[in-house]
């Protein structure tokens, strides 16, 4: 069944999408995490494994805290293509085989989807290198500093406009690349498309709904931020729902010409 999903040439019209359809989406990926939870814990696992690991690297600084908050976001819809599936599947009334959803994530390692990846991984090795030249930028000698144990460095007038400067930049950061993949990923499933040809599409939808996207662009950071919380635990019931609930949305944004 896996081989049988990219059987499409044609390339969907986008739509108009509403805040309804938002929690539309939203509320059906809650109800496919329902169904499924088992596989949401699975592709979720590898995320909050890396959570920790990055805990014990001592990511757990201010500094770091806030460049993975932003930066997280950045390469999360990469691992949402088993959730697709599985979603897709639930709609179309397939059975849920496990060696059938990881044939098709196994497919797409030769497809456009990794090139997708490679973007995002390019980015946040951006974004990363970024906010270690802007804290040496803006506290100087005092980047030196031990931060988990001297957050007095951030009440300085210099810590302040460092904060506010990695929020401004960072989410601008976010916001573009969200942009290039809000449908990007879910259309490659379906869809015998190159990558750059989805990733153009996705930022068309965005600019058509920009507002509404936004806000759920907004709403996946908040989400994905209290999920990082509780040693990254949240994100075992965050990332599927997401997941899911983005697939929901491709289907409201993108249709098929008549």
């Amino acid at each position: 069944m896996a081989d049988e999903i990219k059987r499409r040439s044609d390339v969907p019209e986008i739509g108009d999408i509403t805040i309804a359809d938002i929690l539309a989406s939203l509320k059906a990926g809650w109800h496919d995490f329902k169904r499924a939870p088992i596989f949401g814990i699975f592709f979720s696992a590898f995320y909050v494994l890396c959570g920790f690991v990055l805990i014990l690297l001592g990511a757990d600084t201010f500094t770091w805290t806030l460049v993975l908050s932003l930066g997280f976001p950045l390469v999360t819809p990469f691992a949402a293509v088993g959730l697709y599936e599985v979603s897709r599947r639930l709609e179309s009334d397939e059975p849920l085989v496990w060696s059938e959803i990881l044939g098709a994530v196994w497919l797409e390692r030769g497809g456009q989807v990794p090139w997708i990846g490679v973007i995002l991984l390019i980015i946040f090795l951006f974004w990363s290198f970024f906010a270690h030249m802007s804290l040496a930028l803006f506290l100087g000698n005092m980047s030196l500093t031990n931060i988990s144990t001297s957050w007095e460095v951030f009440g300085t007038l210099n810590g302040r406009l460092l904060i506010l400067f990695e929020f401004l930049v960072g989410g601008a950061v976010a916001l573009l690349t969200f942009a290039l993949t809000v449908v990007a990923i879910p259309l490659l499933l379906e869809h015998e498309l190159d990558f750059v040809t989805a990733m153009l599409l996705s930022a068309k939808t965005f600019l058509r709904n920009k507002r509404v996207l936004s806000i759920w662009a907004g709403l996946i950071a908040v989400m994905l931020f209290v999920g990082m919380i509780p040693m990254f635990l949240g994100l075992f019931l965050v990332l599927p729902v997401l997941g899911h609930a983005t697939w929901h949305l491709y289907r409201r944004a993108l249709y098929a010409p008549l």
